[in-house]
């Protein structure tokens, strides 16, 4: 059951922490939640007044080297839920601001989003009673895809030289959001990374419905990352059925590759795994690709 695993790692995650008891769902990363000041590359923040949310929301962007002095020169963006400076923010953009450093890496923006309501903002409807009862708050996707699609978007592409290439990455019930994503609206992004997703959300709704959404969609072009972690009770049997799903059923335009770890735990597969994820979807772009 996905909810034992749920508890399970609060309770390694308060005690790794000092007793701080962090209530989340889908068992999100515990690195992204630690009490401890972590060091983070220079960056920008500002607030976003939501009139879909209905609430003022903290953004944090990573500028790339160069962003200052190539005045001409437009970047890709990686979107990023869970993106405080509390949360999985520091750890990301040092990861990318090395890589993208070593040359191993397309020079690109973050843009991180900070939570509010996680549980809400991070799943869509649910009819399974045991949900409930770990997140009572809950079915906020759609508006909160609507945020960053609507009024996040148009802020980031005022504020910064951006291209139109952007991506999203995230762990856990981060991780289902960006899948219901790639899933309900595939269009608002190129490239999907979900790294342990919390797939047996309402009964793998979206798992079952798979074939039937790639059926429809025979041209999609797009690029979608999933990967598991050691939790064999409920998100390993969903990532693997989805992959049974993808190997038979993919469009030919869809790059896929679903990458079971494991050797990671759920706490640790996002700072783990996301370097040589960020490396492998989001190489740099050599000269030839960028001709017209």
């Amino acid at each position: 059951m996905a909810r034992r695993t749920l508890r399970g790692h609060v309770m390694r995650t308060a005690m790794k922490y000092m007793g701080l008891l962090l209530l989340v769902l889908g068992g999100a990363c515990a690195s992204t939640r630690s009490a401890v000041t972590e060091p983070v590359p220079p960056h920008q923040t500002f607030t976003l007044e939501s009139a879909k949310l209905k609430e003022p929301r903290h953004i944090t962007v990573y500028l790339p080297p160069g962003y200052t002095t190539a005045a001409e020169s437009r970047f890709p963006v990686l979107y990023m839920p869970d993106g405080g400076l509390k949360e999985d923010f520091p750890h990301l953009a040092t990861t990318v601001d090395t890589a993208i450093r070593a040359g191993e890496l397309r020079p690109l923006i973050i843009v991180g989003i900070e939570n509010t309501v996680r549980r809400r903002d991070m799943t869509g409807p649910t009819t399974v009673a045991s949900d409930l009862e770990v997140a009572p708050v809950t079915g906020g996707s759609a508006t909160f895809r609507a945020f960053i699609h609507e009024e996040l978007m148009p802020e980031v592409e005022r504020r910064y030289r951006v291209t139109q290439e952007r991506a999203i990455i995230g762990e856990s019930l981060a991780g289902y959001f960006i899948v219901e994503t790639f899933f309900l609206q595939p269009d608002l992004f190129d490239t999907y990374l979900a790294l342990s997703p919390s797939l047996w959300w309402n009964a793998e709704s979206l798992v079952k419905g798979a074939g039937e959404w790639f059926a429809a969609r025979p041209d999609l072009r797009a690029g979608l990352y999933v990967s598991s972690a050691n939790e064999t009770d409920d998100i390993v049997p969903a990532v693997a059925r989805l992959q049974d799903v993808l190997r038979t059923s993919a469009p030919a335009g869809l790059k896929w590759e679903v990458e079971p770890r494991p050797d990671l735990r759920h706490d640790n597969i996002y700072r783990e795994s996301s370097p040589s994820v960020l490396r492998k979807w989001l190489p740099p772009v050599v000269a030839a690709e960028r001709a017209p």
